[in-house]
C-alpha cells in the first residue's frame, strides 16, 4: 500500500509506492519535486510489511509505546538518523499499544526495540536506548 505525502508547494496527497519512499518524486498536480522520506513514518501492520518487502533501501524500525520514557528519549535519536540517512533508508516507527500484533511478530518483548531489515529479510535487531550514530552504524553494515 503506499503512503500519502503532500507537496510542500501545491498541497496535493501524492501515493508513494514502498519502493519510492528513499527516492526523490514528483507531485502529479504541479510536477514539483517531492522530496526522499527524511523523517520516521508511523505505519500500520499492512504498512510495515509492504515497505519491508518492498524497500530498495535498508529500513529501521523503532517499536515503540507512548508511555515508555526511554522510547520518547530515543525519539530525537530516531529523527536524527532519518534526516542523516534520506535517500538511503527509510525509518519507521510502530506504536505496540496500537499494534501488539506487531511486536509479538517481531519478538518485541522489551521497548524501544530496534529492527533492521534489509531486502525483505531480519538482519538485526536491539532492545535499549541507544542514539543516531548506533543506528547508523547499524545500516552501515547491511548496506
Amino acid at each position: 500500500m503506499p503512503l500519502i505525502r503532500n507537496c510542500s508547494s501545491c498541497g496535493k496527497a501524492n501515493r508513494v509506492p514502498a519502493r519510492h519512499l528513499a527516492d526523490i518524486g514528483k507531485c502529479g498536480a504541479c510536477k514539483a519535486d517531492i522530496p526522499a522520506l527524511a523523517e520516521p513514518v508511523e505505519v500500520n501492520e499492512e504498512d510495515l510489511s509492504d515497505i519491508i518487502r518492498d524497500s530498495k533501501v535498508p529500513v529501521l524500525v523503532d517499536f515503540w509505546a507512548s508511555w515508555c520514557r526511554p522510547c520518547r528519549l530515543a525519539a530525537p535519536h530516531v529523527a536524527q538518523a532519518a534526516r542523516n540517512l534520506t535517500g538511503r533508508a527509510v525509518v519507521l516507527k510502530v506504536d505496540t499499544e496500537r499494534f501488539p500484533a506487531l511486536a509479538a511478530r517481531y519478538n518485541v518483548r522489551s521497548i524501544p526495540n530496534f529492527a533492521v531489515f534489509s531486502q525483505g529479510q531480519l538482519q538485526l535487531q536491539q532492545a535499549g536506548l541507544v542514539d543516531a550514530n548506533t543506528m547508523e552504524s547499524w545500516l552501515a553494515r547491511v548496506v
